[in-house]
This record gives C-alpha cells, structure tokens and sequence, in this order.
C-alpha cells in the first residue's frame, strides 16, 4: 500500500505548466533585465566614485554617448569649431546628406548630454548663447586638451 501511495503523489506542475510557457518566459525576461538594471547602476556608481582619478577617452565617450554615426559626426564638427560653438542650423547644413534639421540636432544633442549624464554624471555639451559647445570634459576627453584650441589661440595671437 505504501508504494501505491508513493507513485500516484506527483512532484507537481512546474511554474511554466501552472501559468503558462509564454508568461513565465515574460516573467523570466524581466527578472533578468531587473538584475542588469542592478548592475549597471553598480556600475555607475563605481565609476562616479573613481571619476576623478578615471580618464575618460574618445571612444569609450562616443561608446556611451552615440548611437549612431550621425551623432559621431556632430561631436567631431563640434570638436574642429573648438570652444565657440556651432549654431544647430550650421550642424544641419554640414550633414544635409543625412537630412538633419536643425532641430533634430539640438534634440540629439540633448539626448547625447542626457546619456553621457545619467552614466558618469559629466555633461558632453552646453549652449553658449545660440551656439552649442563642447564643455572642457568632452576636450579633455578628445586627448588634446589644448589640441584645436590651442592652436586658434596662437595663430590670433601671431595676428595682432
């Protein structure tokens, strides 16, 4: 009799059987993107806490912030106008063959400063008047600090 008993009682239905294989998947899926979101927040944290002793270079800046090459080519027209700026219309005409309005470009913009801020809490870009402009994070983060700039400043410098 004892045995009887031992094979009819079942290990019972699994989590996927009782509410179903496409919701547990979903129910899998967010437990999993939940833990990653714990990570990179981690993440962040560390690198907030080591941002002073931590160089940023170009590619992991561009790794972060850009998501396509459109923005890629913003920050490098960016880079050549130097600590003046861009207006968002002269950004737009430099990139007519993408079909770049100017605002779109600002809007990019916004959201590559809303990326480089949320992940290392620095800011990529900031509005001069009408122009946008490259903070000095973002030329430090180019390499040459003194790069472009320097550059410009010497060669006025030699015209007066």
């Amino acid at each position: 009799m004892m045995e009887v008993k031992e094979k009819t009682r079942s290990k019972g239905r699994s989590q996927a059987e009782k509410v179903g294989r496409l919701k547990y998947n979903q129910q899998l899926l967010k437990r999993a993107l939940h833990d990653l979101e714990e990570v990179k927040l981690m993440q962040r944290t560390i690198l907030a806490g080591l941002k002073g002793m931590f160089h940023f270079e170009k590619p992991m800046v561009q790794k972060i912030v850009c998501v396509d090459e459109v923005d890629v080519l913003i920050l490098d027209y960016m880079y050549e106008a130097g600590s003046i700026g861009l207006l968002p219309k002269d950004l737009a005409a430099k990139l007519s063959e993408f079909k770049v309005r100017r605002h779109q470009v600002s809007r990019r913009i916004l959201r590559m400063n809303k990326r480089l801020e949320k992940e290392i809490g620095e800011k990529l870009v900031e509005k001069r008047g009408w122009h946008w402009a490259l903070t000095s994070f973002a030329f430090e983060s180019w390499g040459d600090s003194d790069g472009i700039l320097g550059e410009r400043g010497s060669e006025s410098d030699s015209q007066e």
